[in-house]
């Protein structure tokens, strides 16, 4: 429901780039699903899919190709994170449902997923922001992060 696994993905997207966001984004759901049993197996390739979505937009748009920094920036690539995963998410389901030949499978799934996950959703909008802003404040990310161009 406040959809945990996103956060740590979406933060390593914005914070190490759209590489480690995918491999983030790939590992988080199996060592969840190892350690706690959720995602259960059966949502698993589909959490895959959707959080590795999450990590390389997420990643891709504020590092790449929106790299001034601004608010604005921050808010509209978590937007896309979330808007790619969820449809990455929906795509899966629905190759899913037609390979196993499930009518409708895909859309009431893809549907269900949205609406019950609505608070992780206006969590991620709330924390994810201030987080990367107070890192990007810091200095950490240039000093431990990112590294600087020497000329």
């Amino acid at each position: 429901m406040f959809l945990p696994m996103h956060l740590p993905v979406l933060l390593g997207g914005f914070v190490l780039g759209p590489v480690f966001g995918l491999v983030i984004g790939v590992i988080s759901p199996i060592f969840s699903a190892l350690i706690t049993g959720m995602p259960t197996m059966d949502r698993l390739p589909f959490m895959v899919i959707e959080l590795a979505g999450y990590g390389f937009v997420g990643g891709l748009m504020y590092n790449k190709l929106l790299p001034k920094r601004r608010a604005i920036d921050l808010y509209l690539s978590l937007t896309a994170a979330m808007v790619a995963g969820r449809l990455l998410y929906a795509a899966s389901l629905f190759v899913a449902a037609e390979i196993f030949n499930i009518p409708n499978g895909g859309a009431i799934i893809a549907v269900s997923a949205m609406i019950t996950g609505i608070y992780g959703i206006v969590l991620q909008l709330l924390l994810i922001p201030p987080i990367v802003y107070a890192l990007e404040r810091s200095g950490f990310l240039v000093k431990y992060v990112r590294t600087r161009k020497t000329a």
